[in-house]
């Protein structure tokens, strides 16, 4: 199958790597011609425009920062809706609004290809070995059709329905990040001024019914004092806001997601909102002039788990 690719920031850029690097025919687009020519020299062929990916290629996946970001690449000036024609696909990886996704989605739709929402999660550290998730929301035929790729880019592939279905659980779990993020941050810093060793209090959480996915891998980059994992306050805010207007849609009177979105909105008002997402933690830090930072801990996360090809995740209960 050939791919096109748009957008090659932290996430995609790793993503579009692992088709690369297992051999898949790739046109590449971004807006930054560095970044385009570090995938030529790799083997990939740079493209013009999303309208001629849609064109030369039979399936087009774009990873973008936002819903707007998005929506400019698939109908605006020269879009990727332009070149749809039956039997192409557009494959949205990027974390996103449900309701946006359905209605770009239906515009492919109705041009005769297949809309595909599959957003991925578990980290960069994880894109970068195609050990990452996915989340796919389509039809099943199409889905079955793409599969093959999708176990390239990712582990764990989780049909969740139909089209809409992905972007909502996208939400959902990094809604729980987030939450895994403060609070982590909360008992690292409360730790520290109860006096205790951050290197045992690292363990103590980690062996515990306390730990978390979040914890195993921020907290490190946290203690070491690098705080990278190549996401940013910014983008936390979109997502957690987007949990919230889900919420808000369906008349949940949720209690704890608003007081996180006053958080990061108080953090990217200090730090900025390119600030990277662990810093939060900065808050706590200047409020106590404590330095939490231990020994022997990375500077940004790696993946220790194989490349393997991936698979199909069948949901508890449920039956293939």
């Amino acid at each position: 199958m050939k791919v096109g690719f748009i957008g090659l920031g932290n996430v995609g850029g790793k993503l579009a790597g692992s088709l690369v690097r297992n051999g898949h025919d790739v046109t590449v687009l971004d807006l930054n011609e560095d970044l385009m020519q570090s995938f030529v020299e790799r083997g990939a062929t740079a493209g013009e425009t999303p309208e001629q990916l849609m064109r030369d290629c039979e399936a087009v996946v774009t990873c973008l920062p936002s819903p707007a970001a998005c929506a400019a690449v698939v109908e605006g000036e020269n879009g990727l809706i332009n070149g749809v024609s039956e039997g192409k696909i557009w494959m949205e990886m990027s974390t996103t609004d449900a309701e946006e996704i359905k209605r770009l989605g239906a515009m492919v739709n109705a041009a005769g290809g297949s809309a595909v929402e599959c957003p991925v999660s578990g980290g960069c550290h994880r894109a970068d070995t195609g050990n990452i998730s996915i989340f796919a929301g389509c039809d099943r035929p199409t889905f079955e059709r793409i599969l093959p790729l999708l176990t390239t880019l990712g582990r764990r592939v989780l049909h969740t329905g139909e089209l809409g279905t992905a972007s909502t659980l996208k939400v959902l779990t990094n809604y729980l990040a987030t939450a895994n993020l403060l609070t982590c941050c909360e008992a690292l810093v409360t730790a520290k001024a109860a006096g205790m060793d951050m290197n045992t209090a690292y363990e103590a959480m980690k062996i515990s019914s306390g730990t978390s996915f979040v914890h195993e891998t921020e907290s490190q980059v946290i203690l070491n004092g690098s705080r990278d994992i190549s996401f940013t306050m910014d983008l936390v805010l979109k997502d957690i806001g987007l949990f919230q207007e889900i919420a808000d849609r369906h008349n949940v009177p949720l209690e704890i997601s608003p007081l996180m979105i006053d958080i990061f909105k108080d953090g990217i008002a200090r730090f900025g909102e390119r600030e990277l997402s662990p810093n939060i933690i900065k808050r706590l830090e200047e409020a106590t002039g404590l330095d939490i930072r231990a020994p022997g801990f990375p500077a940004e996360m790696t993946d220790d788990e194989p490349e393997e090809p991936g698979y199909e995740v069948i949901p508890t209960g449920l039956s293939r």
